[in-house]
């Protein structure tokens, strides 16, 4: 009787690269000359954010009376633009925590690129109601703070407070875990470094040295923001969503809302993280770690949250119509036919039917098309934030107030500035740290590599079984 052959470790899975190879392909972006590509969209965003701070500063200079705002539409593109960034900000926490906490293997490709993404995006989005505020060196009212006549509290009646509260635990406990996912990266960082670049990523990295205690503690950590991170998904666009549900505004004034903002706004975040990912795969050539596999699960997602947008959309009109309610009536009536059809429409196309496309696999596994349907998507996501804003206060019940919205260059400015910090953000991003968690692909094709092995050792036990009966 022969004996059980021993499985032989082999170091690679067959066709894929080593553990070297991995780390050379992420870490080198950080390590060489920034490519002419990366120079070019490097210098459009940092003169596009320059323009987008001229702006600000023009509109603290002079108010918010440069803005185009009137007594019927008090909330105009700032608005708008603060709930579509805080909607794209979604996907990285949803990416990175649900995914992790259901060990879905594919999260990894996209994770550490949706996260920083969720960071700058709520950067952006907090310029905007800091700003509305018209005279934002007294945004400390909203915060407590001592007085002679004792500590002066704010308003916890106003969802514009909860927004404060929601907003900003989401940013804190989002930064420490894209920080903490950051810290193996920064070691391996580290170790190929010298000089002055291995001294900055060794107080980045907190002297990590890979011991199995520090795996250990690394994980439980993850682990636990994880699940603080999970439920800040469905809060934070739903606390957004009481802005306009908490009032008595016929259009805004409904329940469907939060379950509404929130799928809106994971549509929304997953698919600019389409858009990041397909541009960052192509000039960074990341090809074998975000795969066609990546961006097909992350189309099926967009296609389920975007079929999710439409009923609601559906569920809407039918409710205005089935309540009897002649106000709720028009406020729907005058969004689809009134002087804003075409952002209704726009919305509609964009949000409902282009998303459909991904029904058919090779419309979802195609490079071109995901790109462009992500733009489309993110088009149609502000539309509908602008839809709800605008065309509501545009008619309200005294048509002697009704009016009609247009922006100035200065909030067209504030708003093309806060893309052009997002993407030097972002760029900068890509040149500090790897894009793709090396730490977790490794991982994942260690745990690949074992079944492999487990699977060739199994093939060969039973290959020596059907020998030995054959004698």
């Amino acid at each position: 009787m022969h004996a059980p052959v021993a499985p032989v470790r082999e170091p690679l899975i067959e066709g894929h690269k080593s553990y070297h190879n991995i780390t050379e392909d992420l870490c080198s972006p950080t390590e060489k000359a920034p490519s002419l590509a990366w120079i070019i969209a490097f210098v459009v965003s940092v003169a596009t954010m320059t323009f987008g701070l001229f702006s600000l500063a023009w509109t603290i200079w002079f108010g918010i009376g440069s803005w185009n705002l009137n007594r019927t539409i008090g909330w105009g593109y700032d608005i708008t633009n603060f709930v579509w960034w805080i909607g794209i900000g979604h996907a990285g926490t949803l990416i990175s925590a649900i995914l992790l906490l259901f060990r879905q293997k594919w999260r990894t490709g996209v994770n550490r690129a949706a996260e920083a993404m969720t960071i700058f995006a709520v950067v952006c989005a907090g310029m905007f109601p800091a700003t509305h505020t018209g005279r934002p060196w007294f945004d400390f009212f909203m915060f407590p703070y001592p007085n002679t006549r004792g500590p002066l509290w704010v308003n916890f009646n106003s969802p514009l407070l909860w927004d404060l509260f929601a907003i900003s635990t989401y940013f804190t406990v989002s930064l420490l875990f894209w920080y903490t996912g950051l810290v193996p990266d920064f070691a391996t960082v580290r170790d190929r470094a010298v000089g002055f670049r291995k001294k900055m990523y060794n107080v980045l990295s907190f002297g990590w040295t890979g011991s199995a205690k520090h795996w250990q503690r690394w994980e439980s950590l993850s682990l636990v923001l994880a699940g603080l991170a999970t439920p800040l998904v469905l809060s934070v666009h739903t606390i957004v969503s009481f802005d306009f549900a908490t009032s008595v505004i016929p259009g805004w004034h409904t329940t469907i809302f939060p379950p509404y903002f929130v799928a809106g706004a994971i549509f929304s975040g997953f698919a600019m993280v389409q858009t990041l990912m397909i541009i960052t795969r192509k000039i960074l050539n990341l090809q074998q770690y975000i795969t066609i596999n990546h961006i097909e699960s992350m189309n099926k997602v967009i296609l389920l949250t975007g079929t999710i947008v439409g009923v609601a959309y559906l569920t809407e009109l039918f409710i205005a119509w089935y309540s009897g309610y002649l106000y709720e009536q028009f406020a729907f009536f005058n969004r689809a036919m009134g002087i804003y059809w075409w952002s209704y429409f726009g919305m509609m196309a964009c949000n409902v039917l282009s998303p459909q496309i991904f029904w058919v696999k090779k419309y979802r596994r195609s490079i071109y098309i995901t790109f462009l349907m992500s733009i489309f998507v993110n088009i149609g996501m502000w539309f509908e934030r602008f839809v709800i804003i605008a065309t509501t206060l545009a008619r309200d019940y005294l048509p002697s107030s009704w009016s009609y919205y247009t922006p100035t260059w200065v909030e067209i400015g504030i708003y093309v500035g806060t893309l052009g910090i997002f993407f030097t953000l972002y760029l900068l991003f890509t040149r500090l740290a790897p894009v793709v968690a090396v730490a977790e692909v490794k991982h994942i094709l260690k745990t690949a590599g074992d079944q492999y092995i487990k699977q060739r050792a199994t093939d060969n036990h039973a290959s020596e079984v059907v020998k030995e009966s054959n004698h």
